[in-house]
């Protein structure tokens, strides 16, 4: 036995200990209520409190090798009895990787949840372990074991380790969770429920969500789905021979983030019939379990652990109602000068200079309630300002979209009380309000349908096909629709655009991750509540994101920097970025958790990446993102110095700290100098992405984008992309806004796509075949009327003499009475369509602006003009027979009397 010993402050510990096997038996015990057994047979990991059912399909070796390993990220390290400690802390360090029941979890998860094709890779590594150890192996599973290890919970939601660190779990504010899987049901149809009571409804509002009324369980039967759909205004079709059911609609809208989001509301607000597909749950925000296990597993994609193809960078993306939205960090920052100025002019988009997209951001910004006070920030965002402050860095409050007093610990979980201004708590809300949208949550949309008209050189989008999971097989449905609108974010928006059949070369390409490299600093506990910062604030409570600083951000030069900013972490997330060099050290680490601070460099990449699929993903930095990143290491290190941090250190593998309290200034500059000087690129340190974006870029060519800069693709008519795959460039910042603002603009130039300016006031009529048979019959009349006239007038000329002067007179008022009658029908016409109570966002005809929004009232006048044309051509032609017929009577009497 090999005694290998650390030195770690007031313990010493060993690998092992001579009483191992009792206090092995002593902690299986109170972990698993019973004697620890051999599951290693197991094929099924075993569903624990919120944990899922999975099931492991690794083998026996596999097993024996994964149990191993986790071991060895995780040993049972002695503490000596005579010193004292808590129980919570003893159990944290003498429970192993095996005795929590890690291995079989981890198994489970393997096979049923990461479908990163380099996972037979790793299953290749556990079956050969037995012989020899390959790196790959350690590199991609140890990320994964620490965070199962420090989230997953037993029956009553909590975690054996979390009291040693110093974690309260989920907040301790928020109402009493229910279980993950019926935090995400929904009552079946959203439409049917309606005229309730009251108190029943506050009720529904509460516990279901505000979009209660607008969520649909497309698992229900055909019937009844179809008849509540029916009942809700969308039309439903049957194919018996395919057994497909298939809904029409104005618009179908892929995704329900900050793009789809946006452009659903306003679409609905304008009138259309919108329906909402998303991949992921519904999870209402009283019913959210605020557990970072979970969680991750429910709202993010990928449950967390989505990767580049060479695991170089890792990546963050969200997947249920509301998007990244609903799990982001908060902060709302409008586009900056810089990265417009370079759009408009390098990219000759000039919508982004444009008075509309001023116009979108702010309407957006007003929306979310941006707003950049804050109450009380958490650890790190005080360290990050502290820090700027005592060395003169800029150091700028962050727009948030959520009010000062928001105490937002728990908001990358979720927001419990709805005080972050998602798409799901906004633009979604209005959908539903104005009775014309949908959403239909846990649906894939596998394919966009289009078909080609004659006279057309492009094909036209005419909705999509989806599949969802009856709890029997896959189901497909589809969705038939006049536009179509892609927001799955910049890597599901291409993936899906590629799956449909277009061939556009820039489908995927350009692909920006804004990559994100950290650095940490450790402030023990305050001798007082006087110290800095104060004692009672932990690194995972408060408002989080609320400071930044643009010191190495070149917003004046290049534009192409780093700017400085905080993440929120939990005990997940957190030992999956922090460097292991032993089990002893990481748990050292790992308990010193509630007082560690992290401050990370997000570069402006010029670097990119391609997109096949959300496992097929290729990224290259470019050097000078390295160099950023480099510099934004430096300059975080030295804040988190300034600030009193007693160790700092970076994420680098070599895993090097520095006890700045003991440290002299020399040995502080060079530790500063050496870390910010290793090489970040080939897996040197973990390298995160939240933002993801250019995939489908938006330009003025289609050999150089996907979209124009209406948001429409080049090669399919009525298919229009509204998320952060259109960005030409990387954007710098947090790009919540930027999403949403050009989503505001791409659909409003759907409503106005099928629209014609009458004049330069914005007043709209629509360009369809609605209007155009309604303008035809205007003509009509108009010519009818012309033509009536002249043989009126002629005919009245011939017989003057005949006629008494009162009918003169009247023949004369009618004349005058049809022509104003017919001006009148033209101004009430356009007046009666114009003055619609779904006015987009207040705007109307009493503001000066006027917009046709009911197409169906072009039909209506249609039919009666036509009717009106029918009559009168009619009445002219039964008066010119009656005037034939009396001339036919006077000729043969002319004749009779000629005769004799």
């Amino acid at each position: 036995m090999v005694d290998v010993s650390i030195s770690i402050p007031q313990i010493s510990m060993d690998v092992e200990h001579e009483d191992g096997e009792a206090m092995r038996a002593d902690i299986e015990s109170k972990l698993s209520g019973g004697p620890h057994e051999d599951q290693c047979k197991e094929k099924h990991a075993k569903a624990v409190g919120n944990q899922p059912y999975l099931i492991n399909s690794l083998s026996r070796r596999e097993m024996d090798s994964l149990t191993a390993f986790c071991d060895t990220l995780l040993p049972c390290i002695h503490t000596p009895t005579s010193t004292n400690h808590s129980d919570d802390l003893l159990t944290f360090y003498t429970t192993s990787a095996s005795m929590a029941g890690l291995p079989q979890h981890l198994g489970g998860f393997l096979s049923q949840r990461v479908k990163h094709p380099s996972l037979f890779l790793v299953r290749l590594v556990l079956w050969m372990l037995s012989t020899w150890v390959g790196t790959m192996l350690f590199y991609s599973v140890k990320s994964l074991a620490l965070f199962l290890f420090f989230t997953q919970v037993n029956e009553n939601n909590e975690n054996s380790s979390w009291k040693a660190i110093d974690y309260y779990g989920p907040d301790p504010d928020v109402v009493t969770p229910i279980t993950p899987k019926s935090a995400s049901m929904v009552p079946p149809l959203g439409p049917g429920r309606q005229n309730l009571i009251p108190q029943v409804e506050e009720e529904n509002r509460m516990n279901i969500g505000p979009l209660y009324r607008g969520l649909v369980d497309p698992t229900v039967p055909k019937k009844v789905l179809a008849d509540t759909l029916k009942r809700s205004g969308f039309s439903v079709s049957y194919d018996r021979q395919t057994s497909k059911l298939t809904i029409h609609c104005d618009a179908v809208v892929v995704g329900s983030g900050s793009g789809g989001g946006v452009a659903a509301g306003i679409l609905a607000k304008a009138g259309y019939k919108v329906i909402v597909l998303e991949k992921g749950s519904y999870f209402a925000r009283k019913r959210l379990s605020l557990l970072e296990g979970p969680t991750m597993d429910q709202m993010y994609q990928g449950s967390g652990f989505v990767a580049t193809k060479d695991l170089g960078v890792a990546i963050l993306a969200g997947s249920t109602i509301g998007g990244g939205s609903t799990i982001n960090w908060s902060a709302s920052i409008k586009t900056p000068h810089h990265v417009i100025n370079e759009w408009c002019n390098t990219y000759q988009l000039e919508l982004f200079q444009s008075q509309l997209y001023k116009e979108a951001v702010e309407a957006v910004c007003d929306k979310m309630g941006v707003q950049s006070e804050n109450n009380d920030e958490n650890l790190s965002n005080a360290v990050l300002r502290k820090g700027c402050l005592e060395l003169g860095y800029p150091v700028n409050d962050i727009p948030r979209n959520s009010p000062p007093d928001h105490y937002c610990g728990w908001c990358c979980l979720g927001c419990k009380d709805g005080k972050k201004k998602g798409t799901a708590e906004t633009w979604l809300v209005d959908m539903v309000d104005s009775g014309n949208g949908l959403i239909f949550p846990g649906c894939e949309v596998i394919k966009i349908l289009r078909e080609r008209r004659k006279g057309m050189n492009c094909s036209t989008a005419t909705g999509v096909a989806f599949k969802f999971d009856n709890g029997k097989e896959k189901e497909v449905y589809l969705m038939q629709s006049k536009v179509t609108i892609v927001a799955g974010g910049a890597i599901g928006t291409p993936t899906l655009l590629k799956k449909s059949g277009l061939k556009n070369k820039n489908i995927g390409k350009h692909l920006h991750l804004h990559p994100v490299v950290m650095s940490w600093g450790y402030f023990p506990n305050s001798p007082s509540s006087s110290g800095w910062p104060e004692q009672c604030k932990k690194s995972y409570e408060g408002g989080i994101m609320t400071a930044m600083s643009t010191v190495v951000g070149e917003f004046n030069k290049s534009g192409y920097g780093a700017i400085i900013q905080t993440p929120a972490l939990h005990p997940g997330l957190f030992s999956c970025v922090m460097p292991w060099m032993s089990g002893a050290d990481m748990k050292d680490r790992m308990s010193k958790f509630s007082r560690t601070a992290h401050i990370f460099a997000l570069a402006r990449d010029k670097g990119s990446g391609e997109v096949n699929s959300f496992s097929s993903l290729s990224y290259r930095m470019d050097d000078s993102d390295e160099e950023n990143l480099k510099r934004g290491i430096e300059k975080t290190l030295r804040i988190l110095a300034a600030a009193g941090a007693e160790e700092i250190g970076t994420h680098h593998f070599k895993g090097k700290k520095l006890n700045v309290k003991t440290a002299s200034s020399y040995e502080l500059e060079r530790f500063v100098k050496e870390e910010s000087r290793r090489g970040i690129k080939g897996l040197s340190m973990p390298i995160y992405s939240a933002h993801q974006m250019g995939s489908c870029r938006m330009g003025v060519d289609p050999k150089t984008s996907v979209v124009n800069p209406n948001g429409e693709t080049w090669e399919v008519e009525g298919l229009f992309v509204a998320d952060s795959s259109v960005f030409p460039t990387a954007l710098g910042v947090n790009p919540m806004v930027t999403i949403q603002a050009i989503a505001y603009c791409t659909a409003q130039s759907v409503v106005e796509a099928k629209d014609m300016k009458l004049d330069g006031n914005l007043c709209h009529l629509p360009k369809s075949p609605a209007f155009i048979l309604g303008i035809l019959a205007c003509l009509c009349v108009l010519v009818a009327q012309i033509i009536g006239n002249i043989v009126l007038v002629m005919h009245f000329r011939s017989a003057k003499s005949e006629v008494m002067a009162w009918k003169q007179r009247t023949i004369i008022l009618m004349v005058v009475l049809s022509w104003i009658s017919f001006g009148f029908a033209i101004i009430l016409l356009g007046v009666s369509t114009s003055m619609n109570r779904m006015q987009p966002y207040g705007k109307g005809w009493l503001d000066g602006e006027c917009y046709v929004v009911k197409e169906g009232v072009y039909n209506a006048a249609a039919g009666l003009i036509v009717l009106t044309v029918t009559f009168m051509l009619i009445s002219i032609l039964g008066t010119r027979w009656k005037f034939c017929g009396k001339q036919i009577e006077q000729d043969r009497i002319h004749n009779t009397v000629m005769v004799k």
